[in-house]
């Protein structure tokens, strides 16, 4: 599974973010290809969305899951042939809701980008200890 996450957001994240994440697509390099891309703005990113990749808007209006549930749907997503996932983060993304092909929420609280970013990487970490039975802590 291939995974494109992407933070529009103008700011810069804080470094201790950038090397949380980092340390979880380090322990998710044994289970697919991840990799944070941060945009600037929405006219960026609208031209990296590929068709061929299946694409999850972050959202306080998604659907509510949890980490079972993400670990399920991730599950699903190889198992029906879908190995390309986008992931967009940001605010504003009102413009996006023609371009994705679901929508989830990480909560309903507002948060800085980088938590939620680092949240996003630890529950894609947590999904895949799920699917493969092993324990999530070491």
């Amino acid at each position: 599974m291939n995974y494109k996450i992407y933070i529009v957001d103008e700011n810069k994240i804080d470094r201790f973010y950038i090397e949380a994440i980092k340390e979880y697509e380090k322990r998710l390099s044994k289970y697919c290809k991840i990799k944070l891309h941060h945009i600037k703005n929405r006219e960026q990113l609208l031209s990296k969305l590929s068709k061929n990749s299946h694409v999850i808007l972050i959202s306080t209006e998604g659907a509510n899951v949890s980490s079972e549930e993400l670990a399920e749907k991730i599950n699903s997503y190889g198992v029906t042939g879908i190995s390309n996932i986008t992931i967009i983060l940001g605010d504003s993304l009102e413009m996006f809701k023609d371009n994705f092909d679901e929508s989830i929420m990480i909560s309903t609280m507002d948060m800085e980008i980088g938590l939620q970013a680092t949240i996003l990487f630890e529950q894609i970490y947590r999904a895949y200890r799920i699917i493969n039975n092993q324990p999530y802590h070491k």
